[in-house]
């Protein structure tokens, strides 16, 4: 089976090149497509938005018709999927997934697709796994840990800033969202090795894994 994973900005990047390894092993492929933040399902689903603008969302009709396309070329023994990793903000969970539904009706042919949506943030993930944190930062405070609830809706990545970035969410939002975004790269590849992918109390990343190992099922 091979995976195109597209993700709204660098840090997922950097997330799901040592995340999926972990899922799939070495008998299946992936690349992982970063995009330049996540933006908006525009109005127009049948229309080419410009490729040189890599906003996720903004581009995903145009990249899921062109998905449909090629692998509808691919031998029935190499199968492909494209999953899409995002992070639901404060959006509505059901009127998104029915949002992207409809771009992927649109298609014919149609690729197979998921769609995984991180809640509230990526950062989610990472504290679905408290030992895997306490590892790549184990002065992490507890006290901003013992308060977290999976998948609440937070202000996650500010809730992983207080507990290990000094100053907190308040500092680093001082650098500007140019260092936050930064930074979120630095959580990606010091948390992301210890990360136990069978073991996580993220019900999203329960759900993006869940996916992956369907497909990779359903394609033997």
């Amino acid at each position: 089976m091979h995976f195109e994973i597209l993700v709204e900005d660098l840090s997922g990047k950097k997330a799901l090149d040592i995340l999926v390894p972990k899922i799939i092993g070495n008998d299946h492929t992936f690349n992982v497509h970063p995009y330049k933040g996540i933006g908006r399902i525009p109005k127009n689903l049948s229309g080419n938005a410009d490729a040189s603008k890599r906003i996720l969302l903004t581009q995903l009709p145009r990249l899921l018709r062109g998905y449909g396309n090629t692998f509808s070329s691919y031998p029935e023994d190499y199968p492909a999927a494209v999953i899409l990793v995002c992070d639901l903000d404060n959006k509505c969970l059901r009127e998104f997934r029915e949002e992207l539904n409809t771009i992927l009706h649109t298609c014919n042919p149609k690729p197979e697709t998921r769609f995984c949506i991180a809640i509230e943030e990526g950062e989610a993930w990472f504290l679905g796994d408290i030992s895997a944190l306490k590892k790549a930062y184990p002065k992490a405070k507890d006290a901003v840990l013992n308060t977290y609830v999976s998948d609440s809706i937070c202000g996650t990545w500010e809730k992983l800033a207080d507990a290990v970035f000094h100053g907190g969410a308040t500092a680093l939002s001082a650098k500007g969202w140019q260092s936050v975004g930064a930074e979120k790269s630095v959580w990606a590849e010091k948390i992301t090795p210890y990360m136990d992918v069978d073991n996580n109390a993220s019900p999203s990343f329960g759900y993006f894994r869940t996916k992956i190992i369907e497909l990779t099922e359903a394609g033997e």
